[in-house]
């Protein structure tokens, strides 16, 4: 092959490289779906699914990364400074007990976003979101969402919605534990007393 031997006797393969990284970085950036707008997945996505104008000001206020596998977007107590909506791959979300063992509360899936109650109560995030997969990640600064917010009120009733849905997932998983934790006393109860 002439152009190998050329590359190594000349000795600037680092013009090779350099040109490869920038394919590779053109592919990728092909791949990342830039655009709230053309996103296929948007009517799936209770709040990705906004007006054509509100996606269009929400384009200009967002930032859209790809992070690998493993990497915490936030950390509980750590000071808020925005939101993050999972484009695709999935977070693992927990909380920290008093003996320092981990809690994984959920796993969130492509569509949610992460950190929203701490961005519009302004107060450190109270959990942990950790990325399962690599994955594409909108970020917004609590600033700009809480101005855009104000500016979309039919956005902030999604919001609402969307927290309220939050909370209700909430109390049906401590009902599931509380169910758990009453039924095994019960259990022992019956057990110790056919043995009586």
């Amino acid at each position: 092959m002439p152009g190998v031997n050329n590359v190594t006797e000349n000795g600037d393969c680092y013009h090779c490289i350099a040109t490869v990284r920038r394919r590779i970085t053109s592919i990728m950036e092909s791949m990342i779906q830039s655009s709230c707008l053309t996103c296929d997945f948007r009517p799936d996505r209770l709040f990705c699914d906004m007006p054509a104008e509100s996606l269009k000001s929400f384009d200009e206020i967002k930032s859209l990364t790809s992070y690998p596998r493993s990497t915490v977007l936030f950390a509980e107590g750590r000071p808020v400074r925005g939101i993050y909506i999972l484009c695709d791959g999935r977070a693992k979300l927990s909380i920290c007990s008093d003996t320092g063992k981990r809690l994984t509360l959920r796993i969130a899936g492509p569509g949610e976003v992460l950190g929203m109650g701490a961005a519009l109560s302004n107060t450190p995030y109270e959990i942990t979101a950790e990325l399962l997969d690599n994955s594409q990640v909108v970020f917004v600064r609590r600033k700009d969402l809480m101005k855009f917010l104000r500016e979309h009120r039919h956005v902030c009733m999604e919001v609402v919605r969307m927290l309220s849905q939050d909370l209700h997932g909430a109390y049906e998983r401590v009902r599931t534990i509380g169910m758990i934790r009453t039924r095994r006393p019960r259990m022992i109860f019956r057990s110790h007393a056919l043995l009586v």
